[in-house]
């Protein structure tokens, strides 16, 4: 099993994209957790935390639909380059207004906004350009790996950033966060990627249009991109209010690194776990019931939060730990079924519009702040999760196809088809 995750690793480019995406990745999660300490440090404010989620996640929304048509009409690579500079200079900027004492919330949310735009025209590339350098045989080892550096990086990048926060201040964080874009992008300089079909020359407005029929038309994509999106508004959105959390279990900027961390360590081991997945023939049931125990372990998370038992911090952890497993194991399943099954030219458009759902989870968080900001977090997120499991409930009744999707059948299915370059 382990030997089969590893095989996208034999193509060459590949293993550079990936080798190069932890630096970016790496800085992403990062710039996630600088970003929340200082808005709350700053504020003191649950529902700050709220405007900074929806700054961070709007933006990317509004601007993946053109970055996805974008990625399916000009070169990928080129349009990495370009995101990867601009998100480097932002990230300069913030640690030169953190570093001078002169930083304030308007100004880090402002920032983290105009990243949000530049995210929505880089996800869909990054998402799209992959399949490019492997063969599709190896699709399910490429999105594990792929899914490992996000994990693997939000498994140390927190806990070393709350020890960088704690030794210096947040705008070393930012520095470095700053450094490992540039670091992408000079990576990026040296990739060679196996051009692809002819960029279509329907306008940009058509080419949206097109996409987001095909996605509608067939009852599977519009049902999991549903679900990611529900999912990541609704029962993640405990992350960006990490600081809020590591209020009430009174912990300093450590025990929050750690907090984010945990939730690292458990997603890598959820990667692995659904390594094993592709062929399975209850890959649908899989899916589903490892998004309902996910939230299980949300609800146990909010308790012990709220209740302040003695050694919560710890309880905490483990809880995260477990969450964070079967959230692992639900995205990666469904990253993959829209993989094995999207249209090559529509590549960059569906999984655009699936990589909306990184998007909404910092969102999510205006809604869960407003609620704490009249209860507490726990309450929010309780209520938040409560929604998405009559949707997930709603699903696993009324929608069989999707409970019963054949891991064997797509994989047979994703064979026939044209290999890629």
């Amino acid at each position: 099993m382990l030997a089969h995750q590893f095989t996208a690793l034999r193509h060459k480019q590949f293993l550079k994209f990936w080798l190069g995406s932890f630096t970016s990745v790496g800085a992403t999660q990062l710039q996630v957790m600088g970003l929340g300490w200082l808005v709350y440090e700053l504020s003191s404010s649950s529902l700050a935390l709220g405007y900074l989620g929806a700054a961070a996640g709007l933006p990317a929304i509004v601007t993946t639909l053109f970055g996805g048509a974008l990625a399916d009409q000009i070169n990928k690579r080129m349009l990495l380059i370009v995101t990867s500079v601009l998100i480097a200079v932002l990230l300069a900027l913030l640690a030169y207004l953190d570093w001078a004492g002169i930083v304030q919330v308007w100004q880090v949310i402002a920032i983290a906004g105009a990243i949000s735009i530049i995210t929505g025209f880089d996800w869909p590339a990054r998402q799209s350009i992959f399949p490019s350098l492997i063969e599709r045989k190896d699709m399910m080892s490429a999105v594990a790996l792929t899914t490992v550096i996000w994990q693997a990086t939000r498994m140390v990048m927190p806990a070393l950033g709350g020890l960088i926060i704690a030794i210096s201040d947040t705008w070393l964080l930012f520095a470095f966060c700053s450094a490992g874009f540039f670091l992408m992008f000079l990576i990026l300089l040296t990739l060679k990627v196996a051009p692809s079909a002819a960029a279509s020359q329907q306008s940009t407005r058509s080419q949206i249009v097109e996409g987001i029929r095909f996605a509608g038309f067939f009852l599977m994509f519009l049902i999991l991109i549903s679900l990611s999106y529900a999912v990541f508004f609704f029962a993640s959105s405990y992350m960006p209010l990490m600081p809020a959390f590591a209020d009430m279990l009174n912990v300093d900027e450590k025990g929050y690194g750690y907090l984010l961390s945990i939730t690292g360590v458990g997603a890598v081991i959820g990667t692995v776990i659904s390594g094993s997945l592709q062929k399975s023939p209850r890959l649908g049931l899989a899916m589903l019931l490892s998004a309902l125990i996910f939230c299980v372990f949300v609800f146990l998370f909010a308790l012990v939060c709220w209740l302040g038992i003695a050694g919560a911090f710890y309880f905490a952890l483990g809880i995260l730990f477990s969450a964070s497993i079967f959230s692992s194991i639900f995205m990666v399943t469904t990253t993959t079924i829209l993989q094995l099954e999207v249209p090559e030219h529509l590549r960059g458009r569906v999984m655009g519009f699936h990589g909306i759902s990184y998007s909404l989870f910092p969102l999510g968080a205006l809604l869960v702040g407003t609620i704490a900001n009249v209860s507490n977090p726990s309450v929010g997120i309780s209520i938040s999760t409560t929604i998405f499991v009559a949707y997930l409930l709603w699903v696993s009744v009324t929608q069989p196809g999707i409970r019963k999707i054949d891991g064997r059948a797509l994989t047979e299915k994703a064979a026939q088809a044209t290999p890629f370059s």
